[in-house]
């Protein structure tokens, strides 16, 4: 079955990086476009970047381009998202997507938290 595991959150200062992961499970990894989203509470689970599944495109929110880059590692089955100049409306959990064979799948989500 499908499995999205993530890891890598934490707790950061503003202005700083962290890489969180996402290692998958159970699909043709290498087949399928990945995307991370994030969510906090009260609100709807955004969508933070894409990357096709070569890797050859990605697209960003608006919110987050020119921080952050997705990228991924198809011998891993893994993708990441490089997060740098983070601040604290950044704070968040983070998931890992798949949508495959009309059905989504998500991660159990990684928290990050931006505060000084």
């Amino acid at each position: 079955q499908v499995q999205l595991v993530e890891s890598g959150g934490g707790l950061v200062q503003p202005g700083g990086s962290l890489r969180p992961s996402c290692a998958a499970s159970g699909f043709t990894f290498s087949s399928y476009t990945m995307s991370w989203y994030r969510q906090t509470p009260g609100k709807e689970r955004e969508l933070v970047a894409t990357i096709s599944s070569t890797g050859g495109t990605t697209t960003y929110a608006d919110s987050v381009k020119g921080r952050f880059t997705i990228s991924r590692d198809n011998a891993k089955n893994t993708v990441y998202l490089q997060m740098n100049s983070l601040k604290p409306e950044d704070t968040a959990v983070y998931y890992c997507y798949v949508r495959r064979h009309w059905s989504n799948y998500w991660g159990q989500g990684t928290q990050l938290t931006v505060s000084s």
